[in-house]
């Protein structure tokens, strides 16, 4: 069973920085095509923060240049570097990891406030 175990949210103030991680387990990391955040604010629908796969990166316009995402050699845990934080990046951050076969699987979420 794939297990995703998120970290690292909290609370901060604008300007600030925050550093998330997530580990994938229950699955072998050459098995995993791509790692992602998600994120949703209340009362809004959730949207992608940034993924990775082992080619590239993709960022929201509303975070690029702000937020950095990498993953670890063995490739089972991606980070989510977040810096320059503003209010409108308060939600909760959920970790995504997509496998070769495009099954997703979802961590349970890691609240960020940032506060102004």
């Amino acid at each position: 069973q794939v297990q995703l175990v998120e970290s690292g949210g909290g609370l901060v103030q604008a300007g600030g920085s925050l550093r998330l991680s997530c580990t994938a387990s229950g699955t072998p990391a050459f098995s995993i095509n791509a790692m992602g955040w998600y994120r949703q604010a209340p009362g809004k629908q959730r949207e992608l923060v940034a993924t990775i796969s082992r080619r590239s990166t993709n960022y929201s316009d509303s975070v690029k240049g702000r937020f950095t995402i990498s993953r670890d050699n063995i490739g089972n845990t991606v980070y989510l570097q977040m810096n320059s934080l503003k209010p409108e990046d308060t939600a909760v951050y959920s970790c995504n990891v997509r496998n070769i076969m495009n099954v997703d699987y979802w961590g349970q979420g890691t609240q960020v406030t940032v506060s102004s």
